[in-house]
């Protein structure tokens, strides 16, 4: 049973009519473009408490999804007790709660992956509306953004016949024109954002040990076509938006099929690493009707968990071995690599800075260059672990840890 909170409703109008709509956002995995990369004024060159200055903590249950910034507010999810998956709206500068609604939708992973927690993962998506998320059990619920009233909602499983997905839901989903495009039991479904009706379903995928795909889906104009480029549990493919036909697909190896992170696009070009699989990057040619994707090169550097980003035409990848390392594009030559740091990291790229969430509860501010690494400042900030995605938005830094939500604001030096 839905509930919704509103104890501070009224102060959230009042507020929310006073701030402007011009603000930056950080609305969707990885960023307003979805590659972790934002546009901004030139950060400090330090990271210590006089210069990235705390302004507030939230308490929270677990939970990996990233949160979700807009002009007047923060979206962060929960699951509690293992029993029901929870979403709130926070007051952007001030962590007041303006909204909460909950709903049953827990489930326990496998054994061999307790370590990773039983809860949810996938990082929502806000149009400015409407908040999309998509739980651990494969529902996807749609919540309008200022009261948290429940617009529609999905149960894949039941409306596919599917058992659901052994690690729980992970696929971060996209918006694109009016509807929402992930993957989900075992396929690529697009859904209509007002109605929530499905309009199509693709990459349908039989059995296999993970039941359902960890990469979420990027949208890019590839030989002369815009897709989706979509990396399942076994391939990685280009996708017809309107049809959900399949327009190229190669196969990617991987080790138990774990094809994790978001690919790249580089042009013609999609790069992508797999844990077991190496690097490799394709270049996808058209003639007539027909695409066509060439292996340009594969190397035995492994990724893992953590997606890249691209800086000045180089690719930054922190890796399944922890350490991180800047690699060309054009070759796959290992500029450089450094020694390990954390099991995974979330970047976001602001010109040739990097600032980089690492699990063990470190904030790391890079300059990148393929020269060298180049750490310039780091900065512990919870003894918690923090997989969730950080979000950047103007001045403000926001990190989920597992059992908080804590923001930032970067004084100008």
């Amino acid at each position: 049973m839905l509930s919704i909170s509103r104890t501070v409703f009224a102060l959230f109008v009042l507020s929310a009519s006073a701030i402007g709509g011009d603000r930056a956002v950080w609305n969707q995995w990885r960023g307003p473009e979805r590659t972790g990369a934002l546009s901004t004024g030139a950060w400090p060159q330090r990271l210590d408490a006089s210069t990235l200055v705390e302004m507030y903590r939230v308490p929270l249950a677990p939970s990996y999804s990233g949160p979700i910034v807009s002009a007047d507010k923060v979206f962060v999810t929960e699951t509690v007790n293992k029993e029901k998956e929870v979403v709130r709206a926070l007051e952007r500068d001030t962590g007041r709660e303006l909204w909460k609604v909950e709903w049953p939708g827990a489930m326990t992973v496998p054994f061999f992956a307790a370590s990773n927690g039983s809860w949810i993962r996938s990082t929502p998506v806000f149009d400015g509306k409407t908040l999309y998320v998509f739980g651990m059990v494969d529902e996807l619920v749609a919540l309008n953004g200022d009261t948290g009233e429940t617009k529609w909602r999905i149960d894949f499983r039941q409306t596919f016949e599917t058992f659901g997905q052994s690690f729980g839901a992970v696929c971060s989903p996209l918006i694109d024109d009016g509807h929402l495009y992930l993957q989900t039991s075992g396929g690529l479904a697009k859904v209509h954002c007002d109605t929530g009706a499905i309009v199509w379903r693709s990459l349908k995928e039989e059995g296999g040990m993970m039941g359902g795909a960890f990469s979420s889906p990027v949208i890019a104009t590839v030989a002369g076509q815009r897709q989706l480029i979509v990396q399942t549990r076994a391939k990685l493919c280009g996708v017809d938006l309107a049809s959900g036909t399949e327009l190229w697909t190669v196969e990617i190896p991987s080790f138990r099929d774990m094809n994790i992170l978001t690919p790249t696009v580089m042009g013609n070009r999609i790069f992508t690493s797999t844990y077991g699989g190496g690097s490799i990057v394709y270049e996808i040619t058209r003639t007539g009707e027909t695409f066509t994707p060439t292996q340009i090169w594969k190397n035995t550097t492994e990724a893992y968990m953590s997606s890249p980003v691209v800086i000045d035409g180089n690719i930054y990848l922190h890796l399944r071995n922890k350490r991180f390392t800047c690699m060309d594009p054009a070759t796959g030559e290992t500029r450089w690599r450094t020694t390990p740091f954390g099991d995974y990291w979330s970047m976001a790229a602001n010109g040739s800075q990097l600032l980089v969430l690492d699990s063990n509860g470190d904030l790391i501010l890079i300059n990148a260059t393929p020269d060298e690494f180049s750490k310039v400042d780091s900065r512990h900030v919870s003894d918690a672990s923090t997989w969730a995605h950080l979000a950047v938005a103007d001045d403000q830094v926001f990190v989920r840890a597992l059992d908080e939500l804590i923001v930032y604001r970067w004084k100008q030096e």
